[in-house]
């Protein structure tokens, strides 16, 4: 089983060493330099280029610079996505994004993990976990979303949250960690 295989199945796996992935992670950082590097009025070439980095948008996506990924190819957005200034994806695993999701400057999912056995960790293994973020999402500025989570459909997440679990749908969530302080009515 490859390096890349074993990130997908959600094992363990050596990203520092596997020339496949460090090949994949250079073409990608390339892109984004040369994203980060276009003039903002140069939207018809931002926007080709932003999709030539990501493995699947829809039509309406902006996305200001500076952004990063790690590889572009695990990341899916939805319609009417906007992300302000400083996104950083770790992309090692899938990273989906539903309609009308609108994300504050600063902010930050990663999909990458470390084991908590030193021997390993100092091998330099990892793992990935996907993250899903549903339909209609607002997150505030210098939000971190880590491995494995889910936010749901309607929901809010304040500024400064560190989101380490599940979120449900229609609920105002915050704090580092993240929780429910209150449901969101449908009215």
């Amino acid at each position: 089983m490859t390096e890349k295989e074993k990130c997908e199945a959600g094992l363990l796996y050596n990203a520092n060493y596997d020339q496949q992935l460090i090949s994949e992670r250079v073409a990608c950082k390339d892109l984004c330099l040369e994203y980060n590097a276009l003039k903002n009025s140069d939207t018809q070439n931002r926007t080709q280029l932003i999709k030539k980095i990501l493995g699947n948008t829809k039509e309406n996506i902006c996305i200001e610079p500076s952004f990063w990924c790690d590889y572009g190819y695990n990341i899916e957005t939805g319609e009417n996505f906007y992300a302000n200034h400083n996104l950083t994806i770790l992309d090692c695993a899938k990273v989906k994004f539903g309609d009308n999701v609108f994300i504050g400057p600063n902010c930050s999912f990663y999909t990458a993990g470390h084991p908590l056995d030193v021997k390993q960790r100092n091998e330099g293994l990892e793992y990935a976990h996907p993250i899903t973020v549903g339909d209609n999402v607002w997150l505030g500025g210098n939000v971190v979303v880590l491995p494995g989570v889910t936010i749901g459909n309607n929901t809010v997440i304040g500024a400064g949250s560190v989101v380490t679990k599940n979120i449900p749908d229609n609920v105002v969530a915050v704090g580092n960690p993240c929780r429910v302080i209150k449901n969101i009515d449908e009215k």
